[in-house]
């Protein structure tokens, strides 16, 4: 059995076992009185490190760095988490893996840090991972779904914090099975570890029939300029189905080429190139209608939500503190919503602001609920669950908008 079903079986063991009480490690004990300080935290400040890649092709998510720090601009101006502002240090790693960990290292080791928040990337935290759990800093709240966040047993220091990857996977699979006849599936993929987790879980959704039904799959490197070679190849196998495993720019070129070649199969795009901002209405929205995805935000252009109050203090907070952003950048709902979780763990500390604090109030998330996530989603975590979202529901393209349909999915029923 390999390391990612050994994941799998412990997170469905965890699962299971989430409403028990169970003891907490010793990470996750209170930190004595007399020392309720960790490194970067004063009476006045708590320094927190962000890595994002604000440049080269996976620049895109860089708003998702831009929206936490706007977040927590507001949060100083309404004078800061129990009366400490905010110092956000969020520096460009450029979606390179050797970079993330050179900046990590500063941040750390420099900056004296208390923890980094949501750093963006599968194969960017797989480089920090290790070092992270070995000086035993909160690398918290990633910003990727990799399955490999969710183990505290051998991971306690790192936490995950969007639907992971793998069920996600399986959830396509499950859909393609259901509403596809005779499915041919050619899947494209990024060649990291994101890309894998997302296959594993497909191929697990599949079952016995994988081999049949997945006729081709190609692989592309973050650093190459286009995938046309790719596409015309997945295209010519003579496929039903497209697996679209892939990044904001990379998504934009794979929906533009499918158009452009004539090829409409039905088309599943993961979430984390789902945004209508950075990927959908780049390839043109002509080119979308009847993409399907799985999502636990808002869609922020989806007219349904126009009249909820989460929706308006989020577009308030956007013309406020994040004028420069898109509007319709998934990754501005989800950079808010995630800093939104790290304010909410930082006030539940009090004046008890050591890294092991941090990571206990972390790991004790019951029932929360978070601005611009779907109805019905809450944040929930525990000493043996490091998994704090766990449902999605799946939209369509329909016109100009992601339009839901079905009810939400649990990871347990993924």
């Amino acid at each position: 059995m390999n390391k990612t079903s050994n994941l799998l079986t412990r997170r469905k063991t965890l699962l299971a076992a989430a409403g028990m009480a169970l003891a907490a490690p010793s990470i996750v004990t209170s930190a004595r009185a007399e020392n309720k300080y960790g490194p970067g935290v004063s009476d006045t400040e708590i320094k927190i490190g962000n890595t994002n890649p604000y440049s080269g092709n996976a620049s895109a998510y860089g708003a998702n760095g831009r929206a936490a720090s706007a977040y927590f601009r507001m949060i100083n101006e309404q004078g800061g988490i129990n009366g400490r502002k905010i110092n956000y240090i969020s520096l460009d790693d450029g979606y390179s893996p050797p970079k993330t960990v050179e900046l990590t290292r500063q941040l750390v080791e420099r900056d004296g840090v208390l923890l980094l928040h949501a750093p963006l990337g599968t194969a960017c935290n797989t480089a920090i991972h290790h070092y992270m759990n070995q000086k035993k800093v909160p690398q918290l709240f990633v910003a990727t779904g990799a399955s490999k966040w969710g183990d505290p047993a051998h991971n306690p220091w790192t936490m995950g914090w969007q639907p992971d990857y793998h069920t996600e996977g399986v959830i396509y699979a499950k859909h393609a099975l259901a509403n596809v006849k005779d499915p041919k599936i050619a899947i494209l993929r990024q060649n990291d570890d994101m890309g894998v987790d997302y296959l594993e879980g497909f191929r697990q959704g599949l079952g016995s029939v994988a081999e049949k039904f997945i006729v081709e799959t190609a692989t592309y490197e973050v650093t190459d300029p286009t995938i046309d070679s790719q596409m015309l190849q997945l295209k010519n196998t003579g496929a039903n189905v497209f697996y679209n495993i892939t990044t904001p720019k990379f998504a934009a070129q794979a929906i533009k080429k499918a158009a452009e070649i004539g090829w409409k199969p039905a088309h599943y795009l993961v979430n984390v190139a789902a945004s209508l901002g950075a990927t959908l209405r780049p390839a043109g929205m002509e080119n979308c209608q009847g993409i399907i995805t799985a999502f636990y935000t808002k869609d922020p252009v989806d007219p349904r939500w126009a009249s909820s109050p989460d929706f308006v203090t989020w577009k308030a907070w956007m013309e406020k503190y994040n004028a420069g952003g898109n509007i319709a950048d998934g990754s501005n709902v989800t950079g808010y919503a995630n800093a939104f979780t790290m304010a909410h763990v930082l006030r539940a500390c009090g004046d008890n602001l050591t890294r092991e604090n941090v990571m206990h109030e972390a790991a004790s998330l019951k029932n929360v609920e978070i601005p611009m996530l779907l109805p019905g989603i809450k944040l929930n975590t525990s000493a043996t669950n490091f998994y704090p979202i766990q449902a999605v529901n799946m939209a369509r393209i329909e016109g100009d908008h992601w339009a839901m349909f079905g009810e939400l999915i649990s990871a347990s029923q993924g």
